[in-house]
């Protein structure tokens, strides 16, 4: 089920113009980040609790009614679930927000709100260093190429590392929406272990299935995977980890 291997596309993300510099990208970055974030806490207004702990119960957080956290940061993968999967026949909570937010058509605002509402789960293998800021990845399971800026994964991810994340594209590069973990071949595959079903789907559906970001998150707690893992904003910065 797990590629060990991903054919590498001619970049879907080089524009014909002349990039922006760096200083340009990344501030582009930071404003949209605020912006992200500000989405992110209204979406959280749509979550009732129930749907928090049924998430919560999911990924092995719950004793009963009780939320039991190795970290905060295990609470995030919750709160990442019951934003952007939902049952079947249930509206997202990032839907429910986007019909209740009052932004004008073309602000960034809406941009950046869009984008979110067709976040993707992936499992990124890094390539290199984007030669203006962020990094080059290959979307494993989709053979896609991305141009991810994210100013704590540029200095933390190495060239060949795989990293599980949601991921949005408001601009010519493509963001994380603010978790994941580094994962490999042989974690993939026990994941998996738990959801069978996806087991018997194509690549490209299988990561589009909720159950599999599920999987992976649940098996990231279970290894202590996000005890190691720490979610900041440096100083002037955007989301790091």
């Amino acid at each position: 089920m797990v590629p060990a291997t991903a054919l590498r596309k001619e970049s879907s993300f080089e524009p014909t113009a002349p990039l922006p510099s760096r200083g340009e990208v990344l501030a582009r970055y930071r404003h949209l980040r605020e912006i992200s974030k500000l989405h992110h806490s209204e979406a959280m207004k749509f979550l009732s609790t129930n749907a928090i702990l049924q998430n919560a119960r999911r990924l092995g957080l719950t004793e009963g009614k009780t939320l039991v956290l190795g970290s905060m940061d295990e609470l995030t993968l919750a709160f990442d679930l019951a934003i952007h999967t939902a049952p079947v026949g249930r509206s997202r909570a990032i839907d429910r927000y986007a019909r209740n937010a009052p932004h004008l058509p073309g602000s960034d605002e809406a941009l950046m709100l869009d984008a979110m509402r067709n976040a993707r789960f992936a499992v990124l293998s890094v390539e290199r260093r984007h030669e203006d800021a962020g990094l080059v990845a290959t979307d494993l399971f989709r053979d896609d190429e991305v141009w991810l800026v994210d100013e704590g994964l540029e200095i933390s991810l190495a060239k060949g590392m795989w990293f599980a994340t949601r991921y949005f594209t408001p601009d010519r590069f493509s963001m994380t929406a603010g978790v994941g973990m580094p994962v490999d071949s042989v974690f993939l595959a026990d994941a998996l272990e738990s959801a069978p079903q996806l087991m018997r789907k194509p690549y490209v559906q299988a990561i589009e299935d909720p159950r599999f970001a599920e999987a992976v998150y649940r098996a990231a707690i279970a290894d202590g995977i996000m005890e190691g893992m720490m979610y900041l904003d440096p100083p002037g910065a955007g989301h790091a980890a």
